[in-house]
């Protein structure tokens, strides 16, 4: 089975405009998601799906500096730009990231991914029910699934956030949910605005060019508390506000 990870990414956010490019530690936020997706097993290829505005020309320069596939198609129906772009590799599962959580763990991406593989639902994450800090978010589906979700779903906020389709009619679709070690859904380390991201500059700070998962931030954020507030009153927007 072909299993293909497509990283949404574009300039225009609403609170944080261009953080997909904004510096971590000498490299973008996109390309740090790409080298830690890069060192999880079990991933046939990594793609970035960006839009074909012209603003994004951006993004589509940086996978090119760094030999990044990348596609592009529609900025507002971002489930029809996941679909076509997995058409274009022949993904036959895939692996769903933001280009908003530079802190994404490979292990917990290899965990999602191997789950799938064994119970071979039609969907599966680390989110359905939330154990695992916001911003280490995996999901994981059959090419026939997002095909299906991209057939029917026909609300605006379904075809902005790609998935609400499949998980929100769980009657239509087998899934099966992956959790962790006791309750850490508290933390938030994805990055939607300023304060988020001078968050995850901290984190990249303090562990300057050295490999790091999520465990060692667990450990380095009980030793220094401090940190956790720098984001702590960040609301995380509804599904509908896109």
């Amino acid at each position: 089975m072909r299993v293909v990870a497509i990283i949404q990414a574009r300039m225009g956010s609403t609170r944080l405009p261009g953080k997909v490019l904004a510096d971590l530690q000498g490299r973008t936020m996109l390309a740090r998601v790409v080298e830690r997706l890069q060192c999880a097993s079990g991933l046939d290829e990594l793609l970035v799906a960006t839009t074909d505005r012209p603003q994004d020309d951006a993004v589509v320069a940086e996978c090119r500096k760094h030999s990044i596939a990348v596609a592009r198609g529609d900025q507002e129906d971002v489930l029809d730009r996941y679909y076509r772009a997995a058409q274009l590799v022949k993904a036959e599962i895939v692996v769903r990231i933001t280009s908003d959580c530079p802190l994404i763990d490979p292990e917990i991406t290899e965990k999602t991914v191997a789950a799938f593989l064994t119970a071979r639902p039609d969907y599966a994450s680390n989110f359905l029910v939330r154990s695992y800090p916001r911003g280490l978010d995996t999901e994981v589906f059959s090419m026939e699934t997002l095909a299906r979700a991209w057939r029917e779903a026909s609300l605006p906020y379904q075809r902005a956030h790609v998935t609400p389709y499949i998980y929100e009619n769980p009657a239509k679709f087998k899934m099966v949910s992956v959790a962790g070690e006791g309750d850490f859904s508290g933390y938030r380390w994805t990055v939607d605005t300023p304060e988020d991201l001078e968050f995850v500059r901290a984190i990249y700070k303090h562990f300057e060019n050295q490999r790091f998962g999520w465990r060692d931030i667990l450990e380095l954020l009980e030793r220094e508390p401090e940190l956790v507030e720098m984001n702590r009153a960040i609301a995380q927007k509804a599904l509908h506000e896109g």
